[in-house]
């Protein structure tokens, strides 16, 4: 019960282990040894229950546990085929049971099959002697039914195929005596049945043939030489019958493996002892030496653990009379770490893309090693901080991807698989795969600033490179591959590509037209960069055209009014002093920045030492107190010229009359209170004056305004006011035509000049609303009438000149 129960126990367990992620099945074949290469052994789609074709669809490899390939799958048609001439005695020596152990191994999903092929034993040797004779010295004294060992013949098949019997040829002494030892094998020896008589016959020449159980029947004859000897009645005797030790493997020629002794209590040549080797193997002789007169073994060649793991041998001591006794020694070896695992590539991916999945399988390897015990047992690792990682089944290993790959951070990897076994000390190996990741369109062009500034000075040729725009992408060939554009925008109505195009491969930017800085001084337009990747991927950026000025605009006159058909006339009193204000000169500039800083300069002047003009604010004044003699009429011409390069003039002319009557509170004039303080006793005597005078002028106003409207012929005045306002719409004129610097005035600012410098606060204030006011009009706007209007004109001796001398 105890027995069923345990096994049941053992069928559980087998059922767990083959119910896991990966199938474990194992196979069973047979195949005779010493086949031809080509043989078939078997075909395995029906053990393994897999249909044609399904082999090579799942990467079907046949991964051998030996250091040979003995056997080749063929992947189409499922045939087991013989690679290699098999040896049974070369491969597995005496051993009884001589399997080949491989695995098939598929893919998607992951599937192991252990294949196990049994090498059957064919009749290929045939019995043999390890020598050509045998030599046997046998005393005459010896008993009866003694036995005489003899070295049995080796056959190194197995089973029926080895020895099964011995014969010896008819004599009269002598019968064969075998043997089966426990082990299987058969001792054979001579019994004597008859006592020997060496006066008789000294000398016996025997022979004894070894007949196996093959078909057909092989055999092995040898001739075995018996000499008679005088009386030797005492044999050696080893002190133990058996010996066992252990040795290392690899250990070095000459370590002593074992001392055998035997001891004689015979005397002289009889007691004379020798030490042989009795009944061993080839191999035994070519591993160890026994010394034959010490008795010591030795390492004569190289001892391998994993080739055989024990060896057994028989010593035979003889004495000099001839007798001889035997032993047995046990030599056990002892595993040393003398293998380092070894990683074998079954199927690799070398490149792999940027964007794999988590877990995708890059390589398949096993670890093997030949050692036993903790010897053999094997670890695997890779390099930390590497997106691979290992997963491991069955002493086979996958190289999977266990984070997201950037080939732009990194291209590459050079993946070090180390394997370490657990022996003392740890023997490691290591593999190197190399893996190149390939790229995906996952970077979009990124440029070098967040805006582009660039400047143009207008007036520009057409086609002349403004400046560039670069991106960089950080992939490769196309996916890095950057072609520029520009995005569809209005600029002052008309599109973008009007204004500036771009080279679509280098990013140069040219102008299309000449530009004008007072009509565009600035403008943006926006530039996207687009990979060749697919899907392409793209970015803009906002690029800053700045037009800079030149000084391609003269002074434009506002007042006096530049190119104007009507004469600007000015009124300059006769009493004013020097210093006196005559009147304001005002001229804008359409350009900009220096080019707009304006300066004033008198060319001609009727009278030049007479007037003066300010080089920064354009006021004109009188540089001395008027005379007699100066001349009622007086022409200025006046230059205006900006900061320019080359500086650019304009002139006007300005007509100034000198008239009488006319006070001005900037003239030293005597303070009417001083004199009522100073004159206040003849106070009476002015008031009578003033009383006549008041008379006498307001009589003179009314003859004259009569004579001036009977006389009128000229209906254009003489007299010119500047305009108090300006039109802001003037087509010549720029919206932006000044620098605040400059002195000059903006469009928007409202001019207010009226006769001369002081005539607003003078005494005939009451006359201004009757002054006509001109305005700088368009010229498709007809010119304001010079004349008053209606009835509220100003008298004619202050419109015109002549009528004004003819008052005087």
């Amino acid at each position: 019960m105890e027995g069923c129960f345990r096994s049941k126990q053992g069928l559980c367990f087998l059922l767990f282990l083959c119910v896991t992620d990966v199938l474990c099945v194992s196979i069973h074949y047979s195949v005779p040894e010493e086949k031809k290469t080509g043989s078939l052994v078997a075909n395995v789609l029906k053990d393994l229950k897999l249909g044609i074709g399904e082999l090579s669809a799942r990467r079907a490899q046949l991964v051998s546990k030996s250091s040979q390939q003995y056997f080749h799958l063929d992947a189409h048609s499922g045939a087991l085929l013989i690679n290699e001439k098999i040896d049974r005695e070369a491969l597995c020596d005496q051993s009884d049971l001589c399997l080949l152990q491989s695995e098939i191994v598929l893919q998607n999903p992951l599937d192991l099959y252990t294949i196990e092929v049994k090498v059957e034993d064919v009749n290929d040797n045939a019995p043999r002697f390890p020598q050509n004779d045998f030599q046997l010295d046998i005393p005459e004294n010896v008993s009866p039914n003694t036995r005489f060992p003899l070295e049995s013949a080796q056959d190194v098949d197995l089973g029926e195929n080895s020895i099964q019997n011995y014969t010896l040829s008819p004599n009269e002494y002598f019968r064969l005596a075998i043997e089966s030892k426990k082990d299987g094998r058969k001792s054979i020896g001579l019994v004597l049945e008859k006592p020997l008589d060496r006066e008789k016959q000294p000398h016996l020449v025997l022979t004894l043939m070894a007949l196996d159980g093959g078909i057909p029947q092989r055999t092995g004859i040898i001739q075995i030489n018996i000499n008679i000897l005088d009386i030797n009645d005492n044999s050696p005797q080893f002190t133990q019958s058996e010996y066992e030790v252990r040795i290392k493997e690899n250990s070095p020629r000459d370590t002593l493996v074992s001392k055998v002794e035997a001891k004689d209590l015979d005397f002289g040549s009889n007691a004379q002892i020798s030490y042989f080797f009795h009944q061993v193997s080839e191999k035994i002789l070519n591993l160890f030496h026994l010394n034959e007169m010490t008795g010591e073994i030795t390492v004569k060649g190289e001892i391998d653990f994993e080739k055989q793991t024990s060896y057994d041998m028989s010593i035979k001591a003889t004495d000099g009379g001839g007798l001889s006794g035997h032993c047995n020694v046990l030599v056990e070896i002892e595993d040393v770490n003398d293998n380092a695992p070894e990683v074998s590539v079954i199927s690799l991916t070398d490149i792999i893309q940027e964007d794999s999945p988590l877990d995708t399988v890059v390589a398949l390897f096993s670890i093997t090693d030949l050692d036993s015990g903790d010897n053999g047992r094997t670890m695997c690792s890779v390099q930390m901080n590497l997106p691979f990682s290992l997963r491991s089944k069955n002493n086979y290993y996958q190289l999977v991807i266990q984070s997201s790959l950037d080939r732009e951070k990194v291209p590459e990897y050079n993946v070090t698989i180390t394997a370490t076994d657990q022996g003392s000390p740890r023997l490691t190996s290591t593999r190197i795969i190399h893996v190149q990741i390939s790229d995906v369109n996952d970077n979009t062009p990124v440029f070098e600033k967040p805006l582009f500034e660039m400047s143009l000075q207008e007036n520009n040729i057409p086609g002349l490179l403004i400046g560039s725009v670069h991106a960089v992408d950080l992939d490769v060939k196309q996916n890095g591959k950057v072609t520029y554009s520009l995005l569809s925008r209005e600029l002052g109505g008309s599109p973008a590509a009007s204004y500036i195009s771009i080279n679509s491969e280098t990013g140069n930017m040219y102008a299309l037209r000449s530009l004008d800085y007072e009509q565009v001084k600035d403008f943006k337009v926006t530039v996207r960069a687009t990979d060749g990747g697919t899907p392409p991927l793209s970015s803009d950026v906002v690029v800053q055209v700045v037009i800079t000025d030149e000084n391609d605009n003269a002074p434009f006159f506002l007042y006096p009014l530049q190119n104007s058909t009507s004469p600007c006339n000015e009124l300059l009193p006769k009493m004013a002093e020097a210093g006196y204000l005559v009147s304001k000169v005002v001229a804008v500039d359409r350009d900009s920045g220096q080019n707009s800083w304006l300066s004033y300069e008198l060319l001609k002047a009727t009278d030049p030492g007479l007037f003066s003009i300010g080089a920064q604010n354009g006021e004109v004044k009188t540089r001395r107190p008027l005379t007699e003699r100066d001349t009622s009429k007086q022409r200025l011409i006046i230059a205006v010229k900006d900061n320019g390069v080359p500086p650019q003039t304009s002139t006007a002319t300005l007509n100034i009359l000198l008239v009488d009557g006319f006070s001005d509170p900037y003239l030293k004039v005597v303070d009417v209170r001083q004199q009522e303080h100073e004159e206040e006793g003849t106070l009476t005597m002015y008031l009578v004056i003033c009383l006549a005078s008041v008379s006498s002028v307001f009589l003179l106003c009314i003859i004259s305004f009569v004579v001036i409207k009977s006389c009128k012929k000229d209906p254009g005045g003489t007299f010119i006011a500047a305009p108090p306002h300006f039109p802001t719409s003037r087509p010549d004129i720029p919206e932006n035509c000044t620098d605040s610097q400059s002195g000059s005035l903006s469009r928007n600012y409202q001019y207010d000049v009226c006769l001369t410098g002081g005539s607003l606060s003078s005494d005939f204030r009451f006359l201004r609303p009757l002054i006509p006011v001109f305005s700088v009009a368009d010229p498709n706007i007809p010119v304001i009438n010079k004349t008053p209007p209606d009835s509220q004109d100003l008298p004619d001796s202050l419109e015109d000149n002549e009528s004004k001398e003819q008052v005087r």
